[in-house]
């Protein structure tokens, strides 16, 4: 029992260590490519459902028909059903990115943004609750994109609190003395 016990833990531990592996070469072939070719892989979604899940200790969803890509672990996004947008930040691009298409009306309780350098490293992460989109969204209805559920990562950090820095890790709770 203790035997199987230690090979499914260092199993996991490989399984980890692989997929770590592929996340970082990946990384470099997107950004390999976009040097080479102008254009991008749609690879950043992926990476983005990574890294957030392990920033944030979420256990991923499977599900490719699932509305949601993760469940929160522990702290106050335990439960929580979440979204994970991620978006790579080109310096040399001047059109104001846009994240995909969200539903207010699906079974969501958070969206996670994943920011990345030009080398699909993460830079920040962001999160924004249902309702603070909904109220966005419901805000600007006589745009076309806010029809769809379409906003800028402007609008989203806006809305949105950040709560990962590559510099810093996990954003603390700011201290309030005023209680």
């Amino acid at each position: 029992m203790y035997n199987q016990a230690m090979t499914d833990i260092a199993q996991a531990d490989m399984e980890l260590y692989s997929i770590d592996k592929l996340m970082h070469e990946t990384r470099q072939l997107a950004a390999k490519y976009r040097q080479t070719t102008g254009s991008t892989l749609p690879v950043t979604g992926e990476i983005a459902r990574f890294d957030a899940a392990k920033a944030l200790d979420l256990a991923l969803i499977d599900d490719t028909n699932s509305a949601i890509d993760a469940l929160g672990r522990s702290g106050e996004r335990e439960g929580k059903r979440i979204i994970i947008k991620g978006r790579a930040i080109f310096e040399t691009t001047r059109s104001s990115p846009r994240i995909g298409q969200l539903n207010p009306e699906q079974n969501w309780d958070l969206v996670v943004l994943v920011l990345f350098d030009d080398n699909y490293e993460p830079e920040e992460i962001y999160e924004a609750s249902r309702e603070a989109i909904a109220d966005a969204l419901e805000g600007k209805k006589d745009s076309g994109r806010k029809k769809r559920g379409a906003m800028s990562i402007a609008q989203f950090k806006i809305i949105g609190e950040r709560v990962w820095t590559r510099e810093s890790g996990l954003e603390e709770e700011i201290w309030d003395n005023q209680e």
